[in-house]
């Protein structure tokens, strides 16, 4: 069997744009959690991640411009790992 070992080596910029994707990544993750926790308490039915992805775009991309500073797909693909 043989194995690769992948390093990489970011420059300051690159480092600084993988941060603010994993902090995008974690906050929405984290919103998604609450909002289903929400809807469980509630006795609603669990949103999925296209649903969530549509209310974190109308509610809370609006209050955190910083949201936009990375791809969309840094929360996109949180929601989809949180469903």
């Amino acid at each position: 069997m043989k194995s690769l070992k992948i390093r990489l080596d970011l420059n300051k910029k690159q480092t600084t744009l993988c941060r603010k994707h994993a902090g995008v990544a974690r906050h929405a993750y984290n919103w998604g959690v609450a909002e289903c926790q929400k809807a469980f308490e509630a006795g609603q039915k669990i949103p999925s991640a296209i649903d969530l992805h549509k209310r974190l775009v109308a509610e809370v991309k609006t209050e955190h411009g910083w949201y936009y500073e990375v791809s969309k797909c840094a929360p996109q693909q949180a929601l989809r790992n949180l469903q």
